[in-house]
C-alpha cells in the first residue's frame, strides 16, 4: 500500500522513471532493395562485403537486419564499452556512408545511406551512456522495464527519490542546484558500477533492478539541466 501511495505521487507530480529508446535494427531496412536483402540489389552479387559496400560493383547495399547496434559499432555485447573506441567507429562510418557522399549516387544508394546513417546515429547514442546501454542490453535477452514499475520498487527509494526532487524544487541558488546534482551523479556512478557487476555474473533481473533505478535519477539529471537554464 506505502509503496502504491508513493508511485500515485510521483506520477501526481511528474516524476515517474524517464523512459529511454530502446530499438533493434530494425527488418524494414532492406525491403526497398527486394526480397532478398542478402544479395545485391544492382548486380545480383550473393557477397555482403563489409556490410556496407557490393564486394563485386561497389554499390550501397541496405542495412543488415541480422546486425544489433553492438555489432554495427564493433563492440563486444557487454555493458562494459570504451566509449573511446565507440566513438572512433561512430567517425569511421559516418565517414563511410553519411548522406553527404552520396549526392551523386542513385536515389536507391541515397535512400540506402539515410538509413544507415539514422541507425548509426542510434547505435552510438545507446551505447554511448550506461543506462540507455544496459537497457538495449537487456532487451537483447528478452527483457523490457516496462513504464509504470512502481510497485516493483521499494518505498524507501521511491521517498528517496522524492525527497531529492524536493530539494531541487526548492533549490534557489547554483550552489544548491550544485549540491543536489552531484548527489545524483554519485548515485548514477554506485548504479552503473553495480549493473556491470550484474551483466558480467548474468544477473539480469538484478540489472533490470538497478537499470529501473537509474531511470528515476536520470528524470532528475533532466530537471537539473533544465534548473541550470537561466530564465
Amino acid at each position: 500500500m506505502w509503496v502504491w501511495k508513493a508511485g500515485a505521487l510521483l506520477r501526481l507530480w511528474g516524476l515517474q522513471a524517464a523512459g529511454v529508446p530502446r530499438r533493434l535494427l530494425s527488418s524494414n531496412a532492406a525491403s526497398q532493395a527486394g526480397t532478398n536483402w542478402a544479395r545485391c540489389w544492382h548486380c545480383g552479387d550473393p557477397g555482403r562485403g563489409d556490410g556496407f559496400f557490393c564486394p563485386r560493383c561497389r554499390a550501397l547495399q541496405p542495412p543488415d537486419p541480422t546486425r544489433d547496434y553492438f555489432s554495427l559499432m564493433d563492440c563486444n555485447r557487454s555493458f562494459k564499452v570504451d566509449t573511446t573506441k565507440l566513438q572512433q567507429r561512430y567517425q569511421q562510418l559516418q565517414r563511410l556512408i553519411h548522406p553527404d557522399f552520396f549526392s551523386q549516387r542513385s536515389q536507391i544508394e541515397k535512400d540506402f545511406s539515410e538509413k544507415h546513417s539514422t541507425l548509426v546515429n542510434d547505435a552510438y547514442k545507446t551505447l554511448l551512456a550506461p543506462l540507455s546501454r544496459g537497457l538495449y542490453l537487456l532487451k537483447l535477452h528478452g527483457i523490457e522495464i516496462p513504464e509504470g514499475t512502481d510497485c516493483e520498487i521499494d518505498s524507501q527509494f521511491l521517498m528517496e527519490i522524492m525527497e531529492i526532487n524536493e530539494k531541487l524544487a526548492e533549490a534557489q541558488s547554483e550552489d544548491a542546484v550544485a549540491e543536489v546534482e552531484s548527489t545524483v551523479q554519485a548515485k548514477q556512478k554506485e548504479f552503473t558500477d553495480n549493473a556491470k557487476m550484474a551483466f558480467e555474473q548474468d544477473d539480469f533481473e538484478k540489472a533490470k533492478e538497478i537499470l529501473t533505478k537509474m531511470k528515476y535519477f536520470s528524470n532528475i539529471e533532466e530537471k537539473v539541466k533544465l534548473k541550470k537554464i537561466p530564465l
